[in-house]
């Protein structure tokens, strides 16, 4: 089913008017007109964004969003198993539960070759060790199954 309809609507009304422009063209072609090599651009330009518009569409996925969390920036996925997002210094401890859920919910399984199918995603601080060097902190951790789309928080 298309998220948004209005794109599903263009993306049909453009194909209609690149079908129509198609045939234009054709008779164009067949008339011997001056336009018909401009005419190819503009067919062939509103056929490309009709199949855009109409993928677009049946492919977009809204992001999860979970009371209580904070939007956090992912600054590291290596593109199988691991996802690691940044934690402000700011983040409120009862915030980071849902922010690592957040963030679990919004990693897309498409594409990640895990050995067994497990994303973990990681929430990090980085925090000052001593002079001149600094440490990451796991503050919290989940996993996500990407055969069933289940999440683990662990504690």
């Amino acid at each position: 089913m298309a998220a948004d309809p209005i794109l599903f609507q263009a993306g049909q009304w453009l194909g209609a008017a690149g079908g129509a422009l198609l045939v234009v063209t054709v008779v164009a072609f067949l008339a011997s007109w001056g336009v018909r090599f401009r005419l190819v651009g503009v067919t062939s330009f509103t056929l490309l964004l009709a199949i855009s518009c109409l993928a677009f569409s049946v492919s977009y996925v809204p992001r999860v969003s979970i009371p209580g969390a904070r939007s956090v920036p992912v600054v590291f996925d290596n593109g199988t198993d691991l996802v690691i997002a940044a934690a402000p210094a700011d983040l409120a401890p009862e915030a980071i539960r849902p922010t690592v859920e957040e963030v679990a919910r919004n990693v897309h399984g498409s594409g990640r070759t895990s050995d067994d199918r497990v994303v973990h995603v990681r929430l990090r601080r980085v925090e000052p060790a001593e002079p001149g060097a600094s440490r990451p902190v796991v503050l919290g951790e989940a996993r996500l199954e990407l055969a069933t789309g289940t999440v683990t928080i662990d504690p």
